[in-house]
């Protein structure tokens, strides 16, 4: 007990998703949402009817990134939940849109983020939702510890 005779809030066996490298993972999280979203509006309101999926797919993974980085830096337990979904569709969502990109390039007559599994970023996409994965996997509290409200 404090001295002021409340108890400390409980604690977790592990430790939330926004500290220590996972601060570094947030910051990267949110750079793409910025790129992602900047392009894809971009790409959207001037020239939609030139390639129209490549560019809806841009918006969808601007919104995965937007998710990814909200799920991981909020600790609240829903936060968790959104990461997971949002960190798994952005690693389905760059392995099916990266293969298709190169096994049918008519279909992408512009790139997205995932095209190419990430080629023009880098290929960080295609590493991010790995370690993403990762580390919700590693921060994930341990079953019976009571999370924050």
């Amino acid at each position: 007990m404090s001295p002021s005779g409340a108890s400390p809030p409980p604690s977790r066996s592990a430790s939330p998703t926004a500290t220590g490298p996972g601060r570094v993972l947030v910051a990267v999280y949110g750079l793409f949402a910025i790129a992602a979203t900047g392009r894809s509006v971009l790409q959207l309101t001037t020239q939609a009817s030139e390639a129209p999926l490549p560019y809806a797919l841009s918006a969808l993974a601007a919104l995965v990134y937007v998710g990814a980085t909200v799920g991981l830096a909020v600790d609240r337990p829903w936060a968790r939940s959104v990461a997971w979904v949002a960190v798994g569709v952005e690693a389905v969502g760059v392995l099916v849109v990266g293969t298709l990109s190169l096994a049918d390039p008519v279909l992408f007559p512009d790139d997205t983020v995932w095209s190419g599994y990430g080629r023009g970023y880098g290929f960080l996409p295609l590493l991010l939702p790995a370690v993403g994965l990762w580390w919700l996997a590693r921060t994930r509290p341990s079953s019976g510890t009571p999370t924050r409200r």
